[in-house]
């Protein structure tokens, strides 16, 4: 009789963890109330393309006049391109190619980054946006506000010494700005580009007045935006850079497309370079989709 209510005892703990482990078995919080985080999905892609085989053989020779000319050589190591620096080739890669021809000298440089969250709370996607959103802010335009003819201005990029220069006659500069503008509309798809400055054919007669201004694309990954960039230094030849950026998932693809004229008295064909820019960016954008 002395040794019952312990024996009591003991049964009433067996009990009590036998009713533990069914709580815990039917998937009950033993912490009534706890939130419970649900894990943001990860982005689409885990890997990048290698950059330099990413552009065609084909497209290269498009983009780079001369290059096919040069002896064998020479040629495969322009095609071949140079592969850019990186440590970690999951989550950037790059690689350019140039070509010098006797009336001026065409570059092409390609830029993979794969954005990765750390943030639980915070899809990669999300996190690519972000990073997307800064680069589009840096050449001065918003994808909610259609840029007008003076976006370029707003990048803080243009060479300020030339605007300068230029104060004097800056009723006649907005005219002409006014009449390349492509107003609400310079949002619109990047196919008409041709149709106000030229085609790839139009033998470098488009100049920068004829060149759609920098702007938000449509129909090209997720966001998108083109930014022209022509330059001038003094009596040396203008160089004139149109880069390509967009974002698909958790990708952010950058294009950049240059020529540098021989000569002083010759001026790039923006329109041209716009267009290659952008055709590229496509290829790019279907070769990661696939």
């Amino acid at each position: 009789m002395a040794y019952v209510p312990g024996v009591a005892l003991l049964a009433a703990l067996v009990v009590g963890c036998s009713a533990d482990a069914d709580s815990n078995a039917n998937g009950a919080d033993s912490k009534a109330g706890s939130p419970t985080v649900t894990p943001a999905p990860p982005g689409k892609y885990l890997t990048l393309p290698a950059p330099c085989r990413a552009v065609p053989r084909s497209t290269l020779k498009d983009l780079l006049p001369g290059a096919a000319e040069l002896p064998g050589d020479q040629q495969e190591k322009v095609f071949r391109g140079t592969a850019a620096v990186t440590y970690d080739t999951d989550r950037k890669v790059g690689c350019s190619w140039k070509s010098d021809a006797p009336d001026a000298t065409r570059s092409l440089s390609i830029d993979f980054e794969r954005v990765v969250s750390y943030d639980p709370a915070v899809s990669d996607d999300d996190r690519a946006d972000t990073v997307y959103a800064k680069k589009e802010k840096a050449a001065g335009l918003s994808s909610s506000t259609p840029p007008g003819p003076d976006a370029e201005k707003d990048s803080g990029t243009p060479d300020e010494e030339s605007e300068k220069g230029e104060k004097g006659d800056a009723s006649d500069k907005g005219a002409a700005k006014g009449s390349a503008s492509p107003g609400p509309s310079s949002t619109a798809s990047p196919s008409k580009t041709p149709a106000a400055g030229g085609s790839a054919s139009s033998g470098g007669s488009g100049g920068p007045e004829d060149t759609l201004p920098s702007r938000i694309l449509d129909n090209l990954g997720d966001a998108a935006f083109l930014h022209d960039l022509p330059k001038r230094s003094g009596s040396t030849a203008q160089n004139h850079t149109v880069s390509v950026v967009f974002r698909t998932s958790n990708v952010v693809v950058t294009v950049r497309y240059a020529e540098q004229p021989a000569l002083v008295t010759q001026e790039p064909d923006g329109a041209e370079l716009q267009e290659k820019a952008q055709a590229l960016a496509r290829k790019l954008a279907e070769t990661l989709s696939e």
